[in-house]
C-alpha cells in the first residue's frame, strides 16, 4: 500500500492540516515564547527545557518556533528583541525547517513501521540513538544544533536510559527540547535534568481562533459543547470536527445519564457510529469520555465517602485494559465500546 503523502508517516499528523514544523502561526503560549526567548538572548538558555502540558495545546509548535528562532540567530548577543512572543526566523531556516531539511534539527518521534504500515507506538532507543551521529557529526552549520523530542511520553524503558545518558553528558552548544503531556511518568531523573516550561489548555477564545486560522468554522450552539471536549487542544477540536465528535458526545451522555440502565439498542447503535469507518479516532475519543466520566464521579465520591470508590477504581482499570488490548491486538472496536459502556453502568449499579 503507498502513501499517498508521506507527512501520514508522522506521528502528529492529521490529514489536510499542517505539522507542526510547518506551521507558522502560534496562537497563545506568549508568555513561554518570551520566557524561551529571554534565556536564549540572555545566556541563560539551559541546555534541555522539558515542556509540559495537554496533548495538543502547541508544545511542538511552539518547540518549532523557537528552534527556528534560535537556528536563524546563532549568536545569542545578536538576538532581535521580541513582543509578544513572536520569535521571528530566516526565511530560508523556516523553509528548511518546514520540510525537516535543516541540518542542525533533529526530530525525535515515534517512527513508521513499513511493514505494519502504520506509526508504531512507542519512541525507539534507536530514535534517540540518532543523537549520538546528529551531535558528533561535524558537517553541517554554526550554532546550536537542537534536538526535539516528541513527546518523552512514548519512550520506551531503552529509549529512556539513552535519551537520559545524552542528558546527563550535553554535547557542547546543544539544546533539547523536550516535550511531554504527562511528565509524572516520566524517569525522575530526566525532569532532574531539564529545566520545565508549563504550557496551560487554550482559552476558549484562543482555542476559537486557532480553529480559525486553520479554515475550521464551528456552529456557535455548538463552541460550548466542543470548548469541553476540547479542553484547550487544537488538536482535539480538530478530531472532534472531522470526526463526528459532538455526535457521539451526545450520545454518550445520553447512555450514562440513564446508567444503571442501558438502552440495548441505542449502546449498539452507539457502538456502531464509534466504529466507523473512522473509528481510529472516535474511540480514542469515546474512551477519553468513558475516563472523563469515570473522574467526574470518582470526585464526587470522595466528596461523600469512599464506600463506592472502588467500583469506580475497577471500572477505570478495565476501561485502560480494554483500551489497551483493542489497541495492542486490534480486537474488534464495536465490542470495545459495549464492554467500556457496560462497565460504566455496572460500577452505578454497584
Amino acid at each position: 500500500m503507498a502513501i499517498e503523502d508521506d507527512r501520514a508517516t508522522e506521528a502528529d499528523w492529521l490529514e489536510g492540516f499542517p505539522l507542526p514544523r510547518e506551521q507558522t502561526e502560534l496562537i497563545g503560549h506568549s508568555v513561554a515564547a518570551a520566557e524561551l526567548h529571554d534565556g536564549y538572548a540572555g545566556g541563560r538558555l539551559h541546555h534541555a527545557i522539558l515542556l509540559t502540558g495537554p496533548k495538543g495545546i502547541g508544545k511542538s509548535t511552539l518547540a518549532f518556533r523557537f528552534a527556528r528562532f534560535v537556528l536563524s540567530h546563532p549568536d545569542p548577543a545578536k538576538a532581535p528583541p521580541t513582543a509578544s512572543g513572536l520569535l521571528p526566523a530566516d526565511d530560508r531556516v523556516a523553509a528548511m525547517v518546514s520540510t525537516g531539511a535543516h541540518p542542525n534539527l533533529l526530530h525525535l518521534r515515534r517512527p513508521w513501521d513499513e511493514k505494519a504500515k502504520k506509526v508504531k507506538t512507542q519512541l525507539t532507543v534507536d530514535e534517540i540513538r540518532k543523537t549520538v551521529t546528529f551531535f558528533g557529526n561535524a558537517a553541517g552549520v554554526d550554532g546550536y544544533r537542537i534536538a526535539i523530542v516528541d513527546a518523552a511520553d512514548d519512550m520506551n524503558v531503552s529509549a529512556a536510559n539513552a535519551l537520559l545518558k545524552m542528558l546527563e553528558e550535553p554535547p557542547k552548544r546543544s539544546l533539547f527540547l523536550v516535550l511531554s503531556h504527562a511528565p509524572g511518568r516520566l524517569l525522575p531523573t530526566i525532569r532532574s535534568r531539564c529545566r520545565r516550561l508549563a504550557l496551560d489548555p487554550l482559552a476558549p477564545d484562543d482555542l476559537d481562533a486557532a480553529l480559525t486560522s486553520l479554515g475550521l468554522t464551528v456552529a456557535e450552539g455548538d463552541k460550548p459543547s466542543l470548548t469541553a471536549l476540547a479542553e484547550g487542544s487544537v488538536r482535539r477540536a480538530i478530531e472532534c470536527i472531522e470526526n463526528n465528535g459532538l455526535e457521539v458526545h451526545r450520545q454518550f451522555r445520553s447512555l450514562a445519564d440513564a446508567f444503571p440502565r442501558l438502552d440495548r439498542p441505542r449502546l449498539y447503535r452507539f457502538a456502531d457510529a464509534v466504529a466507523g469507518r473512522k473509528g481510529a479516532d472516535s474511540f480514542d475519543l469515546c474512551a477519553d469520555l468513558a475516563r472523563g466520566w469515570l473522574s467526574e464521579h470518582m470526585r464526587l465520591t470522595l466528596r461523600s465517602g469512599v464506600d463506592r470508590l472502588n467500583g469506580y477504581a475497577v471500572a477505570w482499570e478495565t476501561v485502560n485494559r480494554i483500551v489497551a488490548e483493542t489497541d495492542g491486538i486490534n480486537l474488534d472496536r464495536r465490542q470495545a465500546v459495549i464492554s467500556m459502556m457496560q462497565s460504566l453502568a455496572g460500577c452505578v449499579a454497584k
